[in-house]
């Protein structure tokens, strides 16, 4: 097994040659962050998919495909003076330290739910940080997600702040309450605006 050190710069150097404009190949040379950006998502896919297989050559070739879609946007930033495979690198470091107070710094938790609530305590902090202010409840969840993942993925945030009933009657129950407070914000509304007629 060859050193991780060189076999990513021979990677990387490997894309830049792909994409160099007098010498590389024409396909790769044409493509843009959005004409990869399927390739990208089918990667992840083909990744998932060998997972389900439990074939490791297969998953660590798929893994390989997926790494080249992350080079290849990050050699399309670097073209662009954006950004580069190491800022990409840097910044996930960043992030994971960041976000594991419990194993790089004084912090502690004991269980998975105690890592969960500081992982989301964190990215919250990061988003006021970065001007986002307070997020909603929902935000931060890609729209592109395919329905069913992006749907899971609402409930489980709906879910962490009661939003979860095990029967359908306290569902029901709710939509009422929810759509009562609503009219009743509704009429409220009316009522200020005819006042000011």
């Amino acid at each position: 097994m060859t050193s991780s050190l060189s076999s990513m710069e021979q990677l990387l150097s490997i894309m830049q040659a792909l994409r160099d404009p007098e010498t590389g190949c024409p396909w790769d040379i044409k493509q843009d962050f959005s004409t990869i950006a399927p390739y990208t998502i089918e990667e992840a896919y083909e990744v998932n998919e060998a997972i389900a297989t439990g074939d490791m050559d297969k998953i660590c070739d798929e893994l390989g495909d997926l790494l080249l879609q992350v080079v290849f946007h990050a050699q399309i930033a670097a073209e662009q003076n954006s950004f580069t495979f190491a800022d990409v690198a840097q910044g996930i470091s960043d992030k994971m330290i960041r976000r594991h107070p419990h194993v790089f710094s004084d912090g502690t938790a004991r269980t998975d739910g105690e890592v969960r609530k500081n992982w989301e305590r964190i990215k919250k902090e990061e988003r006021a940080k970065e001007g986002k202010g307070a997020a909603s409840l929902l935000s931060g969840i890609a729209v592109t997600l395919p329905a069913m993942v992006r749907a899971s993925k609402l409930q489980k945030r709906a879910a962490n702040v009661g939003f979860d009933w095990p029967k359908l009657e306290a569902v029901v129950e709710k939509l009422h309450e929810e759509t009562g407070e609503l009219l009743a914000q509704w009429q409220e509304d009316k009522t200020d605006k005819n006042r000011l007629k």
